[in-house]
């Protein structure tokens, strides 16, 4: 039997792996997504993007507030103790779900002729010149170049044993949608004992919810109704949105296991994007951009390479590397540093003292965790 060639195959199709697709399909490459969920589906995320990834974007065909995204210009962050300091966001984002977002981006991609199969990905052999990608349906095709943006964590990562994956993943997240009042421009970061929960408007004027908090404080309590009642709900703000708004899910969605440890952007001679090449911690509030950032980063070398213009594919993984890494790894250390703050209690209060006397000082951390606007070739 021959195999089915493709110019790329990308493993996930999530954010990272629908905006490589799209962008490589443009410049006329024969591409395959291969996702194990069909679309559109709801999935555990801040719902939260930088407006840094606009140009990019726009450049790709899409339009978010097409989509109803609701655009977001103002900031909020407020202690476990009920402290809190407003900012403007320098840049600025706006707030659409991952349901709706996906959904539109996977679209976009079959428009442009992009394959998309919905299986599980079994085994990715490196062969020299290219790549065997095997699926747990059967299906053997092959590629030049094979991307992986299967996510936070994947059984391809226990397949190529990366490091990260033999660390304990302390981190438990919950996501829901609710009804209620909420300001259309602003995203709010609620510190409670052992996490933080943002909130913030996406599409038909429904909130995202979104926290994570470690197993070790959730455990001790019952379900999540009681985490949130004994927990959460010791920030006031917190309080007044859950209590005061009507769930929109039947039951909110978990994910754990969440790593935040550092992972290579090459693996098995695999290019990895979104989360597969590493996250940042989600008090930054900025996953979804940097997925879409390191799409756009790769689909720009690979197309160089595919063209001739990256005379060996040893040279194609050094770029990405390199510039996977003077692009993401400064944010990736501020956003580990920050969040080490605030798992500090008592220390999380003062933060706030010297924020609110310095009043610059916040947007200019916001700007260490975020990029400029994407210029598109």
């Amino acid at each position: 039997m021959t195999d089915q060639q493709y110019d790329v195959i990308i493993v996930g199709g999530g954010l990272a792996g629908l905006t490589s697709a799209i962008h490589l399909a443009k410049h006329q490459f024969r591409v395959l997504i291969i996702e194990k969920d069909s679309f559109p589906k709801h999935k555990v995320c801040g719902e939260y993007i930088s407006n840094e990834v606009l140009p990019y974007l726009n450049y790709l065909g899409f339009d978010p507030f097409q989509f109803g995204a609701q655009s977001i210009t103002d900031f909020e962050l407020t202690t476990h103790n009920n402290k809190v300091i407003k900012a403007k966001l320098p840049l600025g984002g706006f707030g659409i779900s991952r349901y709706e977002m996906d959904h539109q981006l996977y679209r976009l991609a079959v428009q442009h002729g992009v394959s998309v199969v919905q299986d599980t990905v079994i085994d990715v052999v490196f062969t020299g010149d290219g790549f065997q990608v095997q699926t747990k349906k059967g299906k053997r095709v092959t590629s030049k170049i094979t991307l992986g943006t299967f996510g936070k964590r994947s059984n391809l990562d226990m397949k190529f044993q990366r490091a990260f994956i033999q660390e304990k993943s302390p981190y438990l997240a919950v996501k829901t949608h609710v009804s209620g009042d909420f300001p259309n421009n602003k995203v709010a970061l609620h510190n409670f004992k052992g996490g933080y929960c943002g909130v913030s408007k996406v599409e038909r004027n429904h909130i995202n919810l979104c926290y994570i908090t470690s197993y070790e404080a959730f455990k001790t309590y019952k379900d999540i109704d009681d985490f949130q009642q004994k927990v959460l709900f010791q920030n006031k703000a917190l309080k007044e949105v859950f209590q005061h708004s009507t769930p929109e899910f039947e039951q909110p969605l978990t994910i754990s296991q969440i790593s935040f440890a550092t992972k290579n952007p090459i693996e098995n001679h695999m290019i990895m994007c979104g989360d597969s090449a590493g996250m940042i911690h989600p008090l930054c509030g900025n996953g979804m951009a940097m997925a879409i950032r390191s799409a756009q980063l790769a689909s720009d070398l690979i197309i160089s390479y595919l063209q001739k213009k990256i005379a060996t594919r040893s040279a194609l993984e050094r770029a990405y590397a390199k510039v996977w890494k003077r692009t993401f790894r400064f944010r990736l250390k501020v956003g580990h540093f920050i969040a080490y703050l605030f798992r500090q209690d008592w220390l999380a209060p003062k933060i706030l003292l010297v924020l609110r006397a310095v009043p610059f000082l916040l947007p200019s951390i916001i700007r260490m965790t975020h990029g400029k606007p994407m210029k598109t070739q």
